[in-house]
């Protein structure tokens, strides 16, 4: 099957010509073409997704996940993270042994586990009454339910570094997040083995001129990868071109996507939390506090081109860059025997067609 676009992006770098795609896998790039506008790039890989289309992942059935996971491709995204925030340990245990073995379309390719090891200072949207310190035998018990790909804990807390310990052990990536580190504190978490942080800037210590923090040593350190909300409200735009200027390469755009993504205005869940979205907002609890965002993968894309940011690197930011923070060579990637998972874009970054594993199964 060919494609019929103008050019692909492959490893970083556009490529013109036409792409051949059979079962399920790339055969070809650079064929004689004739079309026109459209260019193939790889599938979106989103980190944390809470919610998408009406369904919140801690309560999620079979049923439900094929539906987000529908409405996850029509943004471009081909593999994913449902992520779960904190809820009472048995909500959690139930979320992680209801999520969908790897097989699925788009590709859950594990969880991201968002808490309840987390600074009580920064908790966000996160509930208080289910937040935890260190417990080794609660990670225990998190990690046999479900695969976990990735866990985002504060860091600083006293008993962290056996948690981190032993995420690693388990093959999950561990992230800072909702951490009140100092910088001390955050270089200590990153020696141990802490490789990224969760949404940069938003629920942790604030960046000063004397006290960088998190922030100021996740920026500053090549061996960091950072993960940032572009959806208009979570970052100013300076702040998201100050940490493009500081870390290009090493920085995934995700989500935080909820229940509303993709929905209408109106109520929704997130966990134990209920959440309002009104018409272009952002979610919030009851208190004012934001909770998560409706943006998708494909307006994060936008959102960070139209800053100025190049085609090829935007779109590297929700492909190769979350590929590479999980360590998968298999996943963000557009090139000859590598998997079908393609985005088609036209010339105003719309959304022509989506493949997964090589079958399309979205056409706009």
């Amino acid at each position: 099957m060919r494609l019929e676009v103008q050019a692909a992006l492959v490893r970083g770098e556009l490529v013109p010509g036409d792409v051949e795609v059979e079962d399920g896998v790339i055969v070809e790039v650079g064929l004689p073409t004739t079309a026109r506008g459209a260019v193939a790039v790889p599938g979106f890989v989103d980190l944390q997704v809470n919610g998408f289309a009406g369904v919140d992942f801690l309560s999620a059935s079979t049923a439900d996940y094929d539906r987000a996971g529908s409405a996850l491709l029509e943004g471009g995204v081909t593999a994913y993270q449902p992520t779960f925030i904190t809820a009472p340990e048995s909500a959690m245990l139930d979320a992680l042994r209801a999520m969908p073995a790897n097989g699925s379309s788009p590709r859950v390719v594990g969880a991201h586990v968002e808490g309840p090891f987390l600074s009580p200072e920064r908790l966000g949207t996160h509930p208080r009454e289910h937040r935890r310190d260190p417990d080794l035998e609660l990670l225990d018990r998190l990690l046999d339910a479900g695969r976990v790909t990735e866990l985002t804990l504060a860091p600083e807390l006293p008993g962290a570094e056996a948690l981190i310990q032993r995420a690693l052990e388990r093959g999950a990536v561990v992230s800072a997040g909702h951490t009140n580190a100092t910088a001390a504190q955050a270089h200590a978490g990153f020696d141990l083995g802490v490789s990224t942080v969760s949404h940069l800037f938003n629920a942790m210590r604030p960046f000063r001129s004397r006290d960088p923090g998190v922030v100021g040593v996740a920026l500053t350190r090549r061996d960091v990868f950072v993960q940032m909300i572009v959806d208009g409200h979570h970052l100013a735009d300076e702040t998201v071109l100050l940490i493009w200027a500081a870390a290009a390469g090493r920085v995934a755009l995700v989500t935080d996507a909820t229940a509303g993504a993709a929905g209408n205005p109106g109520s929704y869940q997130l966990g134990d939390i209920e959440i309002e979205i009104a018409d272009g907002g952002v979610p919030t609890r009851e208190d004012g506090v934001m909770a998560g965002t409706v943006l998708t993968m494909i307006d994060a894309v936008r959102n960070l081109h139209a800053l100025g940011i190049s085609f090829e690197e935007a779109v590297g930011a929700a492909s190769a860059v979350p590929a590479r923070i999980l360590g998968r060579a298999d996943l963000g990637v557009l090139e000859p025997g590598g998997p079908a998972d393609v985005v088609v874009l036209d010339d105003r970054l719309e959304i022509v067609r989506v493949l997964c594993g090589g079958s399309a199964r979205v056409v706009a």
